[in-house]
Parts: C-alpha cells; structure tokens; sequence
C-alpha cells in the first residue's frame, strides 16, 4: 500500500485521493464538525448492501452500508468510531464511493460488493480506481473472541490475528479485498491511525462506548467547470 495522509484544518486527507483535482474528500476528526446536511448518507446495518445514492430522496431512511455515485456535487459519507471508512474513486471512469466497514461488513465482503456494483453501474474497471482507507481500530488494539475470529478464518491467520490473542486487522483485510478485485497495490493508501489508541483525535466506541460520537467521512466529484455540470 501507498499514499500519505495528511491534516488539513479539523479533517483528515489522503495524498491519494487530493492529487486529483476532480476529487473533494475528508477524513473526519474528533474536533470536525459534521456538515450532514450537504452529504448524503445510509441507516448503517453492518451489510454489504451498496447504494445508488441518486436514488436516495431527502425524505427517505435507506439502509446499507455503501453509496456510490457518478453525479458530480453529491457527497457521499459514512459515520465511523472504530469502523473503518474507505473511500474510492475512479477518475477514468468519474465514480465515487464511501465505505463502512465494521467487522461483519468486512467479513462478509463489503470491498468487493462495492467494486462489483461500481463496475456494473457505470463501467468502472478495478485498475483505475482509487482506494483510501481511513482512521479506524487496528489490529493493535482490536482483540475479539472466537465468535468473531472463526468469520476471519477463511483468509490466512497470519494476516489477521498477529499474536497468540485473537487481534483481527481490519485494514489489511480490506486491502486484501481491494487487491483480490484488482485495485493495485500502489493505488491503495492506510492512514494507519487507530481510534482506540488515539482518542486525542478519534472517537473510538471500544474504548468510549456510549460517550463515543461518530466522525463523518466523505467523497465527492467536483462539479465540471468545463460542462457546467
């Protein structure tokens, strides 16, 4: 994996993603403030279902855990406080999607579905896109019990469970589902931050619970100045 991250003012940015000037995004902090009303979001279930999110009307609750869309000016955005928040883009193809994936979603394949839907709505090929995994829990700090570890079992267990504890990375296992659909390596970046190790700047559920608040993190297309889009 590649890619530099970088603070700009109370979000978190990935060099990936900003060194395509058609491309708006953020990471959201402990500190962001959370412009809701200008994103559009999902009711989060922990699934692998993937939203269109120009189906989405104002009124409505969607579920999934998912959106992607190919309509410049719409933001996309997930709320996380451990979870990881991935956000791809393709730049040949002009798609966009934002990621929650938690444990169950990760297990079950939320990475794939995406790239999969991606590719069936708007013809995106896996080598064009670009894939940045953002703040989340790290193997580090992530011990889960058996229940939890036999889901990860089908992928090789030195990758996920580091220690003789059941310490599962979720990270590497996204990246692993990004690479298997064919997203280069190099087009892949971690931010490598751990919310439950670092709740100066996170919201970390596992170390908070309750009293954990939920950061915001989104993807957009610029508008084409070209077309008037």
């Amino acid at each position: 994996m590649s890619g530099e991250f970088f603070f700009a003012g109370s979000e978190l940015r990935a060099g990936l993603l900003a060194a395509h000037p058609g491309i708006a995004h953020g990471f959201g902090t402990r500190d962001g403030a959370s412009p809701e009303g200008t994103l559009t979001t999902v009711k989060q279930i922990h699934s692998t279902r993937v939203v269109d999110a120009a189906t989405i009307l104002r009124q409505e609750v969607i579920e999934g855990d998912a959106l992607v869309t190919n309509r410049p000016g719409l933001a996309v955005a997930v709320k996380t406080a451990d979870c990881f928040p991935i956000l791809l883009a393709d730049p040949v193809a002009h798609v966009v999607a934002a990621i929650h994936a938690g444990w169950r979603g990760t297990a079950a394949g939320i990475v794939t579905s995406t790239i999969e839907r991606i590719r069936e709505l708007y013809g995106s090929e896996p080598r064009d896109i670009l894939a940045a995994i953002g703040p989340g829990i790290e193997a580090c700090c992530f011990e889960v019990g058996p229940e939890v570890a036999r889901e990860f079992a089908h992928w090789d267990r030195r990758l996920y469970c580091t220690t003789t504890k059941e310490m599962v990375d979720l990270a590497a296992a996204n990246a692993h589902q990004l690479a298997d659909s064919g997203v280069p390596r190099n087009n892949i970046a971690h931010a490598g931050l751990c919310t439950a190790d670092r709740t100066d700047l996170f919201f970390s559920f596992r170390k908070e619970r309750d009293r954990a608040g939920r950061m915001v993190s989104w993807i957009a297309l610029r508008p084409d100045t070209t077309t008037g889009q």
